[in-house]
């Protein structure tokens, strides 16, 4: 790394927390100017922190980078960033410098209700896209912008934040969004499960950080105290704060769409990311990496070497400055799979999984609910950070799982390696002691002394099924890539009870797996040949 790159890495660490120190309680004076500490300012020659009005008159707290040696006898493309759930409007700064000194505008803001910004938190809804015009209404009135050269991006809050806007805002030609959501009810509620962890940790972090609306802390409340009187409810307050749900606005508005996610993303899976690209119309991009939520480009953001914030202005360089850099050219679906270090290009995600292989899940198995196997799917953002960093995956001894409270089905010994590529699929008849339920399934890749390494997993809930009467069962494990060694093979294990879900299964319930000769149980793994 050069002296200027380690300069910004330690001027990006310094000011994140300086700005962090200024503003540790959020307080809803926001609307009143406040002095940014000199020192923040000092360190960032180049940068100026701004008020902008945004949906409303809420003032929204802002950062403007400008290339070097502008004086407003040209105009530049012009970036806007919304800042990530519960982040200080700092987040960008590294990457901001970078993309100013390559001839960008760029405005950071604070997303409303978080830090000093004012509002209340809406969860991506109406104002906050509102605010994402308004943030380029300013941009283009106080500042050498250019309005036919917009874009947007942002990790997390602002990816999803930047995709709806892209429905809403037809000046907006390009978006790069990093681990981010398509659709908010299949991330944090697949296969209708509330997904505890990621929930509690996003409303912690936004009563820590920030003012969450009244509509906001009841849907957190009706949703993590499993109130199925509101589960339509909070399913159109999801579907209101969804890109998908604006799909065809999207569409038709022809923005340059760049999705980046991790495999093991526990607050926004993959899945939902990927049909979404498939969905999409205009010029389009797809890369997924081994990690969890925000890690793959967490580097990147303190100023550090990173591919994704390099490709992400790989492709703004050409969406926006129409630069041939042969981005447009290569495969545009990009995936690193967590064993290896080399990138695989695809034509589209459909290609991914080509070619499945099913597992026999024979006979007739019961498991007794309500206690915790062994087999889960970790901790979240440390588990999978584990395995993007030293490929420590969530682990469990196979041949020690109790059956009793696990169902284990097992593939032959591969010869050969298998390269798991997109999303495997469990389809099986399940009946229940009670009417109500939850189960999860995990995907092991089994070594030869029975560890199994997690490959994937997803969870799934019943209600109001008739006690005793089976059923069918169609589950999408999260995609992932990942590569089963030679004279390893596969496990499926499916238990109810893992600390990242909420389950729904009475205390003394069992749940009994079966497989018709009319319909056979089984699960679909995709793999690559070569």
């Amino acid at each position: 790394m050069s002296l200027r790159g380690t300069t910004a890495a330690a001027t990006t660490a310094a000011v994140l927390l300086a700005g962090t120190a200024a503003g540790v309680a959020p307080t809803a004076q926001a609307a009143a100017p406040a002095q940014q500490p000199a020192t923040a300012t000092d360190a960032l020659p180049g940068v100026r922190f701004v008020d902008i009005p945004g949906d409303g008159g809420t003032v929204l707290k802002a950062n403007v980078f400008t290339p070097a040696g502008a004086d407003g006898s040209r105009t530049y493309p012009v970036i806007v960033l919304p800042t990530s759930w519960a982040m200080p409007q700092i987040e960008y700064v590294a990457q901001a410098r970078k993309l100013a000194d390559s001839g960008y505008l760029v405005v950071s803001y604070n997303s409303r209700g978080f830090w000093q910004s004012g509002g209340n938190i809406e969860v991506a809804g109406p104002p906050d896209i509102a605010d994402a015009s308004k943030v380029i209404d300013w941009a283009l009135a106080n500042t050498p912008a250019d309005p036919q050269k917009v874009g947007m991006a942002g990790v997390s809050y602002g990816a999803g934040i930047s995709l709806l806007a892209a429905g809403h805002d037809k000046r907006i030609k390009a978006v790069v969004a990093l681990s981010g959501w398509a659709d908010l009810i299949d991330s944090i509620y697949s296969g209708r499960t509330q997904h505890l962890q990621a929930a509690a940790m996003l409303s912690g972090a936004g009563e820590l950080t920030g003012r969450p609306s009244a509509e906001l802390r009841q849907t957190m409340k009706d949703f993590l105290g499993s109130n199925l009187a509101k589960e339509q409810d909070m399913i159109e307050w999801g579907r209101k704060r969804s890109p998908v749900t604006y799909l065809d606005q999207i569409n038709e508005n022809g923005s340059a769409i760049m999705l980046g996610n991790a495999w093991g993303d526990t607050i926004f899976p993959p899945n939902q990311y990927a049909d979404f690209y498939e969905k999409l119309t205009g010029p389009k991009r797809l890369e997924l990496r081994p990690g969890d939520h925000a890690t793959a480009e967490a580097t990147g953001l303190l100023g550090l070497p990173n591919d994704v914030w390099t490709n992400a202005q790989r492709w703004f360089d050409h969406h926006l400055n129409g630069t041939a850099n042969g981005i447009d050219g290569e495969q545009p679906v990009q995936l690193k799979p967590r064993s290896t270090g080399a990138y695989e290009g695809y034509p589209d995600w459909k290609s991914v999984g080509a070619d499945q292989r099913k597992i026999a899940m024979g006979g007739s198995k019961t498991i007794r609910a309500n206690v915790d196997s062994g087999a889960n799917g970790g901790v979240i953002l440390l588990s999978n950070a584990l395995d993007q960093f030293l490929k420590v995956p969530p682990m469990a001894s196979v041949p020690l799982l109790p059956r009793t409270y696990a169902s284990v089905w097992q593939s032959e010994r591969y010869a050969g390696t298998q390269r798991v590529r997109g999303t495997a699929r469990v389809h099986t008849t399940l009946s229940s002691t009670e009417s109500s339920g939850t189960l999860v399934a995990y995907l092991y890749d089994v070594g030869p002394l029975g560890l199994g390494k997690l490959v994937s997993n997803a969870p799934y809930t019943f209600h109001d099924r008739t006690p005793g009467k089976p059923f069918p069962v169609d589950l999408e494990l999260f995609s992932t890539a990942y590569d089963v060694p030679a004279g390893h093979r596969l496990a499926l294990v499916i238990d109810t009870v893992d600390p990242l879900y909420i389950e729904h299964n009475p205390s003394g319930a069992q749940l009994t797996f079966s497989s018709p000769e009319s319909d056979p149980s089984y699960v679909s793994v995709p793999l690559r040949d070569k």
